[in-house]
C-alpha cells in the first residue's frame, strides 16, 4: 500500500484500465477498425494512407479474440493506462511530490481525446505515449545527462513512425528547440546519431514501400489537408484543444507552458515549449486534424503539475483544482467512452443542448457525432449486401462483387459477410484501390446508395434490393439502396485510375 500511496502513477493506471476494460466493449467496431483489421490481413510494409503497424496489430488481436471488442481494444485501453502513469512520472522526474504526480495523472486519465484514443483501435492511440516517452527521455538526457535515453528514444521514434507519420513533426520541433536552447550542446555527441541510425533502420523499409508505390501517402495527405480537415482560424484550433482536453486542465497546461518558457527551474528545458509551439502553427498551417497535437499535452500537464504545486503554497485551491478537474471531467466520460447505453448517450446530449460533430468537412452527422455513429450500422449493412449476393443465381455469383463507397463499407463487408460466401470488396478508396479491381470486370455489381438514374448511366440495369436502416450510423451510410447493378458499360480494369479516391 505504501508505493500506492507514494507512486500516484500506479494505481491511475490500473484506474484507467479498468474503466477500459469495463467499457470497451460496447457498441460495435468503429470504421477505422474494421479497415485496420482488414489492411493487416494483407500485411505489407506500407499502406496508402498509414504505416503498417496498427493494420497488423490490429489484424493480430482480431485474429485472436475474434469475438471479443474489449480484447481487440486491448492495446489501445493500456496504452492510454501507461499514458497516464507516464505523465504522473514525468512530474516525479520533474520534481513533483504527490500531489503534482496526482493532478497531472488525473488530467491525462480524464482528458477527452486520450480517452477515446484508449476507447478505439487507432493510429493516434499509441501516438501520446510514444510522444510522452520522448519528452521523458530527453529530460533524463538533460537534466541527468544520462545519454543512454537515446537510444530508447531512437527506438520509440521509429516504432512510432511505423504507427502514424506524425511523430516526425514532434521529433523535428524537439530538435529545433533543442538547437535554439543552452541544450543544443547534447547534439555534439554520439548519442542522438546513435538514436537517429536505430529509428531509420525501423522506418527504411516503410519508405522503400512508399517509394517503390510513387510515395501515396503524400497524394493522400494533400488531399486531407486540402479538401477533407475542417479549416480553422489559429485561435478557433486553440479553443477545440482546450474544449477536447476538459477545460478544466487549461490552467494545468498553460502553466506548463509558462513554466517550461520561463521558470528558473526549468530553463534547461526549454526546448518543449519551442517544439509545442513550433508544432502548434504546423497544424494549423497543414489544416490538420484538431486532435493530431495531442501528444504534445501530457508533457505539458506534467510540468505544469509541478510548476502548480511549488506556486499553489495554500492547500485550498490546490485542492479546488484537483476536485475540479475530477468533477468536469467525469460528466464528459460517456462522449469518449461508451460507459452507457447509447439511447442516453443521445439524451444526455440532448439535455446538455450538445450537437453532434464532426472531425471532417462535408460530412453530415445524425444523433450522434462521428466518435460513435462510425460504430454502427456495419452488421446490417453486410447482412444486406450478403443477402443480395445469395438472391443471385450461381452463375451471376461467379463474377459479382460488392463495389463499395469507401473503406469503412468495405471492410465491414468483407468482416461481417463472410456467412453469405462473398469475394473480398473491392473499392477505389485509399489502400483499396492498390488492391485493384481483383479480377471482376463488372458484370454484376452490388452498390450502396446513389439514384437509380445515375447508375444507369453506368450499367445496363439496376435492381433495388432493400435500404440500410441503423438510426445510430452516420447518414451516408443508413437509409441507403442497395442496387444490384448488371452489365457495365465499360470495363473496371479500363476505369480504375479514373476511380482512385485518396482521401
Amino acid at each position: 500500500m505504501s508505493i500506492l500511496r507514494s507512486r500516484p502513477a500506479i494505481w491511475l493506471a490500473l484506474l484507467t484500465a479498468a474503466l477500459h476494460l469495463w467499457a470497451n466493449g460496447e457498441y460495435g467496431y468503429f470504421r477505422d477498425e474494421l479497415y485496420f483489421i482488414v489492411c493487416g490481413q494483407h500485411p505489407d510494409w506500407g499502406y496508402v494512407d498509414h504505416p503498417p503497424l496498427v493494420p497488423l496489430l490490429a489484424s493480430l488481436m482480431h485474429a485472436l479474440f475474434p469475438n471479443s471488442l474489449t480484447m481487440f481494444r486491448l492495446i489501445p485501453a493500456l496504452a492510454h493506462a501507461g499514458t497516464v502513469a507516464l505523465t504522473a512520472e514525468t512530474a516525479r522526474k520533474l520534481g513533483g511530490g504527490n500531489w503534482a504526480q496526482l493532478l497531472a495523472g488525473m488530467a491525462a486519465f480524464l482528458c477527452p481525446l486520450l480517452l477515446a484514443f484508449g476507447t478505439i483501435f487507432y493510429t493516434d492511440s499509441l501516438q501520446s505515449i510514444a510522444w510522452l516517452f520522448c519528452a521523458y527521455a530527453l529530460i533524463g538526457i538533460i537534466r541527468d545527462d544520462n545519454e543512454r535515453w537515446w537510444l530508447p528514444m531512437g527506438l520509440v521514434i521509429g516504432l512510432a513512425f511505423m504507427v502514424k507519420y506524425t511523430i516526425a513533426f514532434w521529433v523535428v520541433a524537439l530538435l529545433i528547440g533543442l538547437l535554439l536552447t543552452s541544450a543544443r550542446g547534447r547534439l555534439a555527441r554520439p548519442g542522438p546519431y546513435v538514436a537517429a541510425v536505430a529509428a531509420t533502420l525501423i522506418v527504411l523499409p516503410n519508405l522503400f514501400w512508399q517509394w517503390v508505390h510513387g510515395w501515396p501517402f503524400l497524394e493522400f495527405a494533400a488531399a486531407v489537408a486540402e479538401s477533407k480537415n475542417a479549416v480553422y482560424a489559429p485561435w478557433t484550433f486553440v479553443l477545440i484543444q482546450m474544449r477536447d482536453l476538459n477545460p478544466v486542465t487549461a490552467p494545468i497546461w498553460l502553466a506548463g507552458l509558462a513554466a517550461f518558457a520561463f521558470w528558473g527551474r526549468f530553463a534547461e528545458l526549454r526546448a518543449i515549449v519551442i517544439a509545442y509551439l513550433l508544432l502548434l502553427v504546423a497544424m494549423i498551417a497543414l489544416h490538420a486534424k484538431s486532435y493530431y497535437p495531442i501528444g504534445a499535452y501530457p508533457v505539458l500537464f506534467a510540468g505544469g503539475a509541478v510548476a502548480l504545486e511549488a506556486w499553489l503554497t495554500s492547500p485550498r485551491p490546490r485542492a479546488v483544482l484537483l476536485v475540479g478537474v475530477v468533477l468536469f471531467g467525469l460528466p464528459l466520460l460517456p462522449f469518449a467512452v461508451p460507459v452507457l447505453p447509447i439511447e442516453r448517450v443521445a439524451a444526455y446530449q440532448s439535455f446538455l443542448g450538445l450537437a453532434p460533430e464532426a472531425n471532417e468537412n462535408r460530412l453530415a452527422v445524425g444523433r450522434l457525432s462521428q466518435l460513435y455513429a462510425d460504430m454502427f450500422g456495419w452488421r446490417e449493412l453486410a447482412a444486406l449486401v450478403g443477402r443480395a449476393y445469395q438472391s443471385l443465381s450461381p452463375e451471376e455469383r461467379a463474377d459479382a462483387v460488392f463495389f463499395a463507397n469507401n473503406y469503412g463499407e468495405a471492410a465491414a463487408v468483407d468482416i461481417f459477410a463472410k456467412p453469405w460466401g462473398l469475394p473480398p470488396s473491392i473499392s477505389a478508396h485509399n489502400n483499396y484501390y492498390l488492391w485493384g479491381p481483383r479480377g471482376h470486370i463488372g458484370d454484376v455489381i452490388i452498390r450502396l446508395g446513389g439514384r437509380r438514374e445515375d447508375l444507369l448511366r453506368i450499367y445496363a440495369s439496376v435492381e433495388a434490393m432493400g435500404k440500410t436502416d441503423n438510426p445510430w450510423a452516420l447518414p451516408l451510410e443508413t437509409g441507403q439502396t442497395i442496387w444490384i447493378c448488371r452489365g457495365r458499360f465499360t470495363k473496371l480494369d479500363d476505369d480504375w485510375s479514373k476511380l482512385k479516391r485518396y482521401y
